[in-house]
C-alpha cells in the first residue's frame, strides 16, 4: 500500500461532504421539503437530531455557495497536508462543535456548515502557529490570509447568524491544534 498523496485522494472526503450537502439543498428546494427544521435546537431533545442535520441545511443558495469554497479548499488542504490526523479533525470539528451549539447556544435554530469551516480553518492557523515548521507556518499563513477575517463572526453581530456556532468551531479547531501538533507523523 502506498502512502503517497494525491490531490484527488485528498479531496474523497470534502467532495463528499459538499455533494451531500448540496444534494439535500436540492432536495428541500426541489420537494418543497420542510429540512430546515432539523437545525441545531439547543437544549431541546428534538434539536439532537442537528447535530447530524444541522450542518448540511442551509438557508438558501447565497448561504451554500459561501460556505462550499472554503468546505473544499480548507477540507482538502487539511487532508493533504495533515492525511494521518485530518479525519479525527474534521470529525471533531464537525460533531463536537454541534454538540457544544446544543448546550450553549441562543434558543434558535442553528444550520450551515459555517462551525465546521471555522473548525478547520482556525485547526490550520493555530497547528502552523504551534508547530513552527516550515509546511505548518506556510499553510497558516495562506488560510490567515483567505479567512482571517472569520474571527470577526464570533462576535454577536447579527441575530440572524449562528456567531455560537463560529466560536463553538474556532474554539475546537483550537483544541485540536493542540491536541495534535507535537504528534511526529502528521504528514504521512
Amino acid at each position: 500500500m502506498s502512502s503517497k498523496r494525491t490531490l484527488i485522494g485528498s479531496s474523497i472526503t470534502p467532495i463528499r461532504f459538499v455533494f451531500f450537502v448540496w444534494l439535500v439543498f436540492v432536495l428541500e428546494y426541489s420537494y418543497q421539503l420542510p429540512i430546515s427544521h432539523f437545525g441545531i435546537l439547543p437544549r431541546e431533545p428534538i434539536g439532537l437530531i442537528g447535530l447530524i442535520t444541522g450542518p448540511l441545511i442551509h438557508a438558501g443558495p447565497a448561504h451554500l455557495i459561501s460556505n462550499t469554497v472554503p468546505l473544499l479548499f480548507l477540507g482538502i488542504t487539511l487532508y493533504f497536508y495533515y492525511p494521518s490526523i485530518a479525519n479525527k479533525v474534521f470529525y471533531s470539528c464537525y460533531v463536537i462543535t454541534n454538540l457544544l451549539v446544543w448546550l450553549i447556544a441562543r434558543p434558535s435554530n442553528h444550520i450551515g456548515a459555517s462551525g465546521l469551516i471555522y473548525g478547520l480553518a482556525t485547526f490550520i492557523i493555530f497547528f502552523g502557529l504551534f508547530r513552527r515548521d516550515l509546511k505548518s507556518l506556510f499553510l497558516s499563513a495562506i488560510v490567515l490570509i483567505m479567512y482571517g477575517y472569520i474571527f470577526y463572526g464570533v462576535l454577536p453581530n447579527n441575530p440572524r447568524v449562528s456567531w455560537e456556532s463560529h466560536l463553538m468551531g474556532a474554539i475546537v479547531g483550537l483544541v485540536m491544534a493542540w491536541k495534535y501538533f507535537d504528534k511526529k507523523k502528521v504528514y504521512v
